[in-house]
């Protein structure tokens, strides 16, 4: 499997999970909550762990920076297609959620729908930044020999 479709499949996942999870805390009446933001982390996580683990398994390839462009690349094409699910909720399906993301304190402020994704976008970079550091360390090493 090509690097490229392992991104992208890797970057649809995450986005089906975000989505998925998205709506069952608006089905929970939780939407407005928050900190349920920060269980995206998670998803990211679990989306940028698959990629490098299909990417090592399926193309044998171990290099730390081939893996870390994996990590990269899925992740923030992750991201960007969330974003691009927020705007797509907040256009066609629920304009009041608008203001339920600028009451939350993590946005605080009256912006419009593109400055809340400006944000989401500079929000979720920095998140895949640093996820894939993380993911990456449990990488790092993988398939060098213990001898010294």
């Amino acid at each position: 499997m090509s690097k490229e479709k392992i991104i992208f499949k890797n970057a649809i996942l995450i986005v089906l999970m975000i989505g998925g999870f998205f709506f069952l805390s608006k089905a929970l009446g939780l939407e407005g909550n928050p900190y349920l933001r920060f269980v995206n982390l998670i998803f990211v996580l679990v989306g940028i762990r698959q990629a490098v683990k299909t990417n090592i398994e399926t193309n044998n390839m171990t290099g730390y920076a081939k893996n870390a462009g994996v990590a990269f690349g899925t992740s923030i094409i992750g991201v960007l297609l969330s974003t691009v699910g927020v705007l797509v909720y907040i256009e066609f399906i629920n304009p009041e959620f608008l203001s339920t993301m600028n009451n939350s304190f993590l946005i605080g402020g009256d912006l419009s729908i593109y400055e809340l994704l400006f944000t989401l976008v500079i929000e979720g970079i920095a998140s895949s930044v640093v996820g894939s550091l993380i993911v990456m360390q449990f990488y790092k090493n993988h398939g060098k020999s213990d001898d010294i």
